[in-house]
């Protein structure tokens, strides 16, 4: 079992976990459930894996919750998912508080009930002092319009006179993209058995590791989490180095 007295290694690298939170369905199909009732019950992973990002010292996760692609889903779940964000936000926003832990919502917003935007407008402006975990939640969110988003943005800036096109770079496009100042991602979790990553954080994981989990998201507790955390610990990342160049790297 997974050693859980101490936080991550001081030269594990592991600062950032985005996780693509996946099976909640199939987890309630198994349990003769209806497909919102696995939802429901995805909703304890998340509080479990919170608390235990917060024990492991980690600087940021990031949840992906709805994918701009989930709202093919037949209509009823769509409104049920949506009403289910909006209760978990009102009903743990003043627990993330308590915790130092600031949430903020990535993603395309204006599609999204007013009633969440609503919720999420009060959860971020709470929280917004906050210094502890940075929790990010990736709502009605895709990897291309993220990147599509920024460069419009900079083309918005060149067509104004302010910048010139030579002036973009990968290192302005990456201050676009990650704008809240969250690391790019060290590790990318992914559950259900899928291995594959569905249009999320394109750029951000440019050099993650992945760690794919045959548990469905409903199940995927403390352990299970601690086991990919300690799994990454023991990979070696050569950011295309040598493993002679990142041993002297690491020894600095």
């Amino acid at each position: 079992m997974p050693d859980t007295s101490l936080p991550n290694p001081p030269h594990s690298g592991l600062r950032h976990v985005a996780i693509i939170m996946d099976g909640n369905n199939r987890w309630a199909r198994a349990h003769g459930l209806s497909g919102i009732r696995g939802h429901h019950a995805g909703v304890e992973s998340v509080r479990t894996v919170i608390q235990r990002a917060v024990e492991r010292e980690l600087e940021a996760i990031t949840l992906f919750a709805f994918s701009s692609e989930n709202w093919k889903r037949p209509a009823q779940e769509v409104s049920a998912l949506m009403e289910l964000f909006v209760l978990v936000l009102r009903r743990e926003v003043a627990r993330l508080h308590k915790n130092n832990i600031r949430i903020s919502i990535v993603g395309e917003r204006s599609r999204l009930p007013h009633s969440l935007n609503r919720a999420i407008d009060r959860a971020e402006r709470l929280t917004r002092g906050n210094t502890g975990l940075r929790l990010i939640v990736a709502a009605n969110y895709g990897g291309r319009w993220d990147i599509t988003g920024a460069a419009r943005r900079l083309a918005e800036r060149v067509e104004a006179g302010e910048l010139s096109a030579a002036d973009i770079d990968e290192e302005r496009l990456d201050d676009e993209i990650r704008g809240n100042g969250v690391p790019d991602v060290d590790l990318c979790i992914r559950t259900s058995g899928e291995q594959r990553i569905s249009n999320f954080l394109l750029w951000q994981l440019a050099y993650a590791e992945f760690y794919f989990s045959s548990l469905y998201w409903p199940d995927f507790g403390a352990e299970a989490f601690d086991e990919a955390l300690d799994t990454f610990a023991r990979r070696k990342r050569r950011f295309g180095m040598t493993d002679e160049q990142v041993e002297v790297q690491q020894g600095a």
